[in-house]
């Protein structure tokens, strides 16, 4: 009996797909990453693609689809108006989001810019659990002034609270109080939260958001790029959620508001569309005059028929619990790896990527001297790997003052792509971290050279401080 081997314990996963094409990468030596960031003014938005050995920039429009879309791509129907692709997609979103009425964009800020111009009017609030970038932007560009009302917890990248993405009702109530709800166009709900680690928001909180914004009238409009991560998230840590299925817990949540927006290039699994999603039969038929103006014809919107049937797929897919556990557990186990190491990250780990809490590893660096953006070259040059700040750089400008908005969160992201890279490129990245995390001691650094008008962080340009 003693030569029996052991069971272990924990039983490993696997991904429930397997691999049918690839696509060949390549290391470059260290001399290369130093001339091609110099190039690109020390932002990895410059980079060339080419140059980039694991890319963790985004999970935007950078995963893999499945043979099944590949195939629905054959059978676009690219009509200029009233392409069937686009009634599989409605009746695809219908199932999974439960929302009446689809206005198909090219992505997800297209959505944002339709339903910012459709409700904002100069002078208005509109409340959110923590801005985004593209999505406080439209906002402003209509008009309109962003207030967050998340939780404390979110800006606190210790803190383990596995709701950090809920809004604080008490801060909701008092900007209500405040302005008066007919200054209120809508509340921005985004799940997850992206800038604040991918953080989650409860079913709980949901349902006291929407009896508060019912009362007063206020209707509630959702960033649904990742709210299938959000939905696992609530199936593994809220009380009495887990024996429903993602898809179950999805139309639950999404009954709980009146529209969202959605990037296709998340959690839909394609590399380019988007759309905006209403019950409301009038802001439908606005919506669907101004998406005529801005993206193209109602039926298409910026889309072509085959990206249509591919996103009408790649939905299906998404809310498929085998997939998502998956997909998740492949950023928890990188999470892990780099909490074993001591790495300072935020926690918990959210949805669609780990967070670098680079104000900590970088605590001599000041914050207008971008420590995340220098942080995120660093990982460049020790390996290759290409990751994203979210801090100062990311934040922008005040539009009254000029300033810096200065966030408590000072963060580099590594977003993982679906269905794209394998543990060991999790290995890779994670070392890649615990090595620049070592030699953290000196780093200087960096001065803005080139900043464009709006959304900085896309093409501005550095150089280290001496």
């Amino acid at each position: 009996m003693s030569d029996l081997p052991v069971v272990p314990r924990r039983r490993s996963w696997a991904e429930p797909w397997k691999v049918k094409v690839v696509e060949p990468v390549r290391m470059t030596t260290r001399e290369h990453r130093e001339a091609a960031m110099r190039e690109a003014g020390w932002n990895t938005f410059l980079l060339r693609s080419e140059d980039v050995y694991i890319d963790l920039l985004t999970d935007s429009g950078t995963g893999a689809m499945s043979d099944s879309q590949w195939a629905g791509m054959m059978l676009g129907d690219e009509a200029y108006a009233g392409s069937r692709n686009f009634y599989n997609l409605w009746e695809a979103m219908t199932a999974h989001y439960g929302f009446k009425y689809l206005v198909p964009t090219h992505q997800g800020r297209g959505a944002e810019n339709i339903l910012s111009k459709a409700l904002i009017k100069p002078g208005d609030f509109v409340p959110g659990n923590m801005y985004f970038t593209t999505t406080r932007l439209h906002q402003e560009l209509a008009g309109g002034t962003f207030v967050d009302v998340i939780v404390p917890e979110a800006h606190d990248p210790r803190s383990e609270l596995p709701f950090k993405g809920n809004i604080d009702l008490g801060a909701l109530e008092a900007v209500i109080e405040r302005v008066g709800a007919e200054r209120i166009p809508y509340v921005c709900l985004h799940a997850t939260v992206n800038m604040a680690g991918g953080q989650p928001v409860s079913l709980e909180n949901a349902r006291a958001v929407r009896e508060l914004t019912a009362r007063c009238g206020i209707p509630v409009y959702m960033d649904a790029t990742r709210a299938v991560e959000n939905a696992y998230f609530i199936q593994q840590r809220e009380p009495g959620q887990g024996h429903k299925r993602v898809a179950e817990i999805l139309l639950e949540f999404c009954a709980l508001t009146d529209g969202c927006t959605m990037s296709g290039k998340k959690d839909p699994l394609v590399n380019i569309g988007g759309w905006l999603a209403m019950n409301d039969e009038k802001v439908y038929e606005e919506a669907s005059n101004l998406v005529v103006v801005y993206e193209g014809l109602h039926t298409y919107g910026g889309m072509a028929g085959r990206d249509m049937e591919a996103m009408a797929r790649g939905i299906g897919e998404s809310v498929q619990d085998d997939h998502i556990r998956a997909r998740i557990g492949q950023v928890e186990y990188l999470g892990a790896k780099l909490m074993e190491w001591g790495v300072p990250i935020v926690r918990p780990v959210g949805g669609h990527a780990v967070y670098l809490d680079a104000r900590a590893i970088y605590p001599h660096i000041p914050q207008d001297q971008f420590p995340a953006q220098m942080l995120a070259a660093q990982l460049y040059l020790d390996s290759g790997l290409r990751a994203m700040e979210r801090g100062i750089v990311s934040a922008g400008r005040d539009a009254a003052t000029g300033d810096h908005h200065y966030p408590k969160l000072e963060l580099v992201r590594l977003t993982i792509p679906r269905r794209v890279y394998t543990q060991a490129h999790m290995d890779v990245t994670a070392e890649s971290v615990a090595a620049v995390y070592a030699e953290r001691d000196g780093t200087p650094g960096l001065r803005m050279v080139h900043e464009p008008k709006y959304l900085r962080f896309f093409q501005a340009r550095f150089e280290p401080l001496d």
